[in-house]
């Protein structure tokens, strides 16, 4: 999709294409005209066991090159674990798996391996003391282990803020990255995540105090949308709902203009209608 002028990446995560082999999904992908995605591997990729102890760099270079053939590169290397799971012998697995994938990243042609920050309830559902200081002490140890394994592979930790999780607002995604301290941790940046039926209507303050607060530490963009549906925000591919791209792209355009951009919710027969929006929103004309 690279054209004059024209400074982003647009990606999508692969798994909304569904689960299939390797191959399968790299032609459907690079068919549709993406040059970037964010991978998680046992939601995106059929036929080979991601158990902890199973990576290795001769699978993860088999993965690399499928997606490389057609011009796609991995931008985020998604491992979606709840960093503070209630039963501790799970989250030390969890936390293991993660790390498994930091050592590995470089060969999947990654720099960026991303999660969520969980929830103390084992579903992920939300609990009121998720945003409260047990369980930000608790992310914070277990993002500092993280954080130790990226800083020696060279990669980042891309951490993803939600409202109903632990790291639920941009002043809590701002404390997170304060108190580790560490370069190696950064954002991937999901507006459409921090919104809720009470601040939905001041989108463009919270996207405008997440540059304000973390704005340098923004290595990825989710792209998606909403539609407020009584007492509740519907999440919806982008293009589909209410969310300010002109608002926030202009920004992103601003200050972080190569950032990749990565389609969520992507539906399959809606999916060229969310491209053509996105493309639209982000193009940079040529200089005259």
């Amino acid at each position: 999709m690279e054209s004059d002028g024209d400074s982003m990446r647009l990606g999508v995560r692969a798994h909304d294409f569904g689960k299939q082999p390797v191959e399968e999904l790299a032609k459907k992908i690079g068919g549709k005209g993406f040059s970037s995605i964010q991978l998680a591997l046992n939601k995106a990729i059929d036929g080979i066991d991601y158990d902890n102890g199973r990576l290795s760099p001769g699978l993860a270079n088999h993965i690399y090159r499928a997606f490389d053939r057609y011009d796609i590169q991995i931008a985020v290397l998604g491992c979606y674990i709840n960093p503070v799971h209630p039963d501790s012998d799970i989250r030390r697995s969890q936390l293991d798996r993660f790390k498994e994938h930091i050592r590995y990243a470089r060969d999947f042609g990654s720099s960026i391996v991303a999660t969520e920050t969980g929830s103390l309830n084992a579903d992920f559902s939300y609990n009121p003391e998720n945003h409260g200081e047990r369980d930000f002490k608790m992310l914070l140890e277990s993002l500092k282990e993280l954080a130790e394994e990226a800083e020696k592979f060279g990669v980042i930790v891309g951490l993803e803020g939600v409202s109903h999780y632990t790291m639920n607002n941009t002043e809590k995604i701002a404390r997170t990255l304060d108190q580790l301290g560490s370069n190696n941790v950064q954002v991937v940046f999901d507006p459409v995540n921090l919104l809720t039926a009470d601040n939905y209507r001041r989108q463009e303050e919270v996207v405008e105090e997440a540059f304000r607060l973390f704005g340098n530490r923004m290595a990825a963009f989710h792209a998606k949308d909403f539609v407020a549906e009584g007492d509740k925000l519907k999440v919806v591919q982008a293009g589909e709902g209410s969310f300010n791209y002109e608002y926030t792209f202009g920004l992103l355009k601003e200050r972080k203009p190569f950032i990749d951009i990565l389609m969520e919710n992507a539906r399959l027969d809606i999916m060229d209608r969310g491209m053509e929006f996105l493309r639209e929103r982000y193009y940079l004309p040529s200089p005259a």
